[in-house]
Parts: C-alpha cells; sequence; structure tokens
C-alpha cells in the first residue's frame, strides 16, 4: 500500500470485523483506507487501532468552534491518521486551529483537509439551507477560504475538481468521493464521475466505498478501479 496509489477505499461499517475483512482484501490495490464517522462512534480508537498497518483517512469532517475543532484534532494525533477531514463551512478561524492543532504533531502530522459542499448536496438542496449560489460557486469560495487558512487540501465532488485546480493550482491536493464505477448505483450522491474521469480532470485521491465493498469480490472491484486509473 503506497500513497502514490490513488485509491482511496471507504470502510463504510460499523463493524469491526467486517472493516477488517475489507482492509485485507482491497490494501494491495488502494493507498488509503477511509474509517468515517460511523466506524469512530461505534469503536473508537481500539477500533482504529484494529485497521492498524494501513495508511489511514479519518473522516469525522469536524465542525464546531475553533477551541472544539483543534481538541477534537489533537485528541486523535496519537493514532497517526494520514489525512483528517473538517467543514470548510466552519470558517477561517476553526479551519486555522485545526491546522495548527495538527502541526503540533510534527512532520508526521495528517493533512488538514476541508470539505466544502458535500457530494450528497445540489442546487436546491443549497437554496433551501440559504445559499444562493451554485454548488460549483460555493466550493469555489469554500475552497480558497480553506486554504488560506492552512488547509492542505479540499474534499469537493468529481464536478468541481478541474475548476478547483484551475483556481487554486497544482500543490493543493483534492480528494473527491462522489465516484462511481461505469453501471454503479448513484445512491445518494448527487454529483458523481467515473474514477478515470476523476483523475483526468485532476483528482489526487478518488475515495470509492459501496461500488467496493458491496460487491461480490471486494478486493477484484478496487483492482479494476486501481488499474482504469493506473
Amino acid at each position: 500500500m503506497s500513497l502514490d496509489q490513488k485509491l482511496i477505499v471507504a470502510l463504510d461499517t460499523v463493524d469491526a470485523d467486517r472493516a477488517r475483512s475489507w482492509a485485507a482484501a482491497v490494501s494491495p490495490h488502494a493507498g488509503l483506507l477511509k474509517l468515517g464517522l460511523e466506524f469512530f462512534l461505534a469503536n473508537g480508537a481500539a477500533g482504529f487501532a484494529r485497521i492498524a498497518g494501513a495508511p489511514i483517512f479519518l473522516d469525522l469532517k469536524l465542525h464546531d468552534i475553533p477551541n472544539t475543532v483543534a481538541g477534537g484534532v489533537r485528541a486523535v494525533l496519537h493514532l497517526r491518521p494520514k489525512m483528517l477531514t473538517i467543514h470548510a463551512s466552519g470558517g477561517s478561524a476553526m479551519i486555522q486551529a485545526a491546522h495548527q492543532a495538527a502541526v503540533s504533531a510534527g512532520p508526521d502530522r495528517p493533512m488538514i483537509l476541508a470539505v466544502t459542499v458535500l457530494t450528497s448536496l445540489d442546487q436546491n438542496d443549497l437554496h433551501a439551507l440559504g445559499v444562493n449560489a451554485t454548488p460549483a460557486e460555493q466550493v469555489l469560495r469554500l475552497g480558497r477560504l480553506a486554504i488560506e487558512a492552512g488547509a492542505d487540501g479540499l474534499v469537493c465532488s468529481p464536478l468541481e475538481v478541474a475548476m478547483l485546480r484551475e483556481a487554486l493550482g497544482p500543490t493543493v491536493k483534492l480528494v473527491v468521493p462522489g465516484i462511481r464505477p461505469t453501471g454503479s448505483a448513484t445512491g445518494d450522491q448527487a454529483r458523481t464521475m467515473t474514477p478515470a474521469q476523476a483523475v483526468a480532470a485532476g483528482a489526487d485521491w478518488i475515495v470509492v466505498g459501496r461500488p467496493i465493498t458491496g460487491a461480490a469480490d471486494p478486493a477484484a472491484a478496487a483492482a479494476d478501479i486501481a488499474a482504469s486509473i493506473r
């Protein structure tokens, strides 16, 4: 498993044994494994440790006042995740606090990724929330704010990758969920692309969950996706 591999496999389950099984199957084909909120709430640090040995993207999407988010970041530093998510909509002070807390871990600190607009939201959802902008406009606004405040990278839908790459340059890391291989159901994802399309647009890593973990053979599904973006 190498961070040079662009595939992140999302182990979205509360069952630690199932997550371990998936991890063993897909690790040869992935750069990182993603553990999300449901897994962490169900299993905590002990569950995280059971997936030890693989680089972990800890996707908690922290969003609170700056002091609380900084404390949350510090609370998981001992687990040594490679990536950790916060919400860009928490604002500059919150993002700065998260970055400063991460830096306290030294050179092996986690990459702080700011989530822009959730891939489940579309234009109508944003308007219902009082955001009078298109998803692309809101992603760019939040992306610029987050990078200026110290985030290492962004989480965005594949539809915004090319725009962010052009606007923010080649060094900003872009992690992209909402990936659906050809023929896969979109589920609750509103803004999707295939793996190859997202990487061609400029994604540094793509996040794939159910099309792999829901497959009859997760290892084969992961291998197929990895081959399609190699």
